[in-house]
């Protein structure tokens, strides 16, 4: 409660730029509760106090600035800069190495994926760019993976009103899985489509044979 408290303050100071700063700042790894925020903005959009479209816009600009500043700070920078200096942007030794192993073992995908993470999104940024990842191929996974981060989180205080802090902490808990069941429903449906036009070129392939063969 007492949380939830300091982020109604904040958005009673600050108005919609609590969270555009928020975010950004998070990213840059200082602490700051950014998907508590956002379901909390999304409720107050439910109220109508704070326009929905506006929040998603501030919300997904704070991330993915945040984002890409760590990136090139990583790729600059490295990593001995980020082990030896991490401290005064309160890194952990221990997060770093949670994000490392990680970012090995989940490659890319990591970049998506570890915003539903906790103690490992704060990190994908800077190892991405440690990792020379092209920053298209960073940019593609970052950018589509804080798109998702941000609705679904603001989208809870929307949909669910009153309720959105108990659906909250069960999308929080559960939020990986989530993820990952859309992820192999996309995949599935991207896969039904492709099976499907290539059934439709293949008969349309046959389609003069058969009519040649018709006409002998």
């Amino acid at each position: 409660m007492e949380l939830l408290e300091k982020i109604q303050h904040l958005f009673g100071s600050y108005g919609y730029s609590v969270l555009f700063f928020g975010l950004l700042l998070e990213f840059i790894a200082l602490p700051f509760p950014g998907e508590t925020t956002m379901a909390y903005a999304g409720y107050l959009s439910y109220k109508g106090q704070l326009d929905f479209g506006i929040l998603a816009i501030l919300a997904f600009l704070g991330t993915t600035i945040g984002m890409t500043i760590t990136y090139f700070i990583g790729a600059k920078a490295g990593l001995p800069f980020i082990v030896r200096y991490g401290k005064w942007f309160l890194f952990k030794q221990d997060k770093l190495d949670k994000t490392q192993k990680w970012f090995a073992k989940y490659g890319n995908a990591l970049i998506f994926i570890g915003y539903f993470i906790p103690g490992v999104r704060h990190f994908t940024g800077y190892f991405a760019g440690i990792a020379a990842v092209p920053f298209r191929k960073f940019a593609l996974y970052a950018y589509s993976g804080a798109l998702f981060w941000v609705v679904l989180f603001l989208g809870i205080g929307k949909v669910f009103g009153p309720q959105w802090n108990a659906v909250f902490h069960l999308a929080h808990q559960y939020a990986a899985y989530i993820v990952a069941g859309i992820g192999l429903l996309l995949i599935a449906a991207v896969l039904y489509r492709y099976r499907k036009a290539w059934g439709q070129r293949s008969i349309r392939k046959s389609s003069p044979i058969r009519q040649k063969q018709n006409a002998e």
